[in-house]
């Protein structure tokens, strides 16, 4: 499954992943290979990524670098302002309206 995540200013996570961890509006829940079709609109929360095989690119929220890594089952999150999430055929777009501080 490959996710590409989007802030209107930046690209903050784009490769494989096996899940992901979003906070629905009607309450949080987790996108899996093979997730049947789904538009959701997200609220402010956390999201949880844990990626799968192969290259990925994330915001590092400490550096606020993008790093390119190999390194499956990593678990990133991020906290966010709110967004939409796109599941179709195993291939997941999030759009963010922005990052938030802890």
């Amino acid at each position: 499954m490959n996710i590409t995540v989007l802030t209107p200013d930046k690209k903050i996570f784009e490769g494989p992943i096996i899940s992901i961890k979003v906070p629905g509006t009607d309450g949080q829940f987790m996108v899996l290979k093979n997730h049947a079709p789904i538009v959701s609109s997200l609220e402010k929360g956390k999201i949880t990524i844990v990626t799968s095989k192969g290259e990925y690119e994330y915001y590092d929220n400490d550096s606020g670098d993008i790093i390119k890594k190999s390194d499956p089952g990593k678990i990133i999150t991020y906290n966010v302002n709110g967004g939409f999430i796109e599941v179709l055929n195993n291939e997941v777009s999030l759009l963010i309206e922005s990052l938030v501080s802890e």
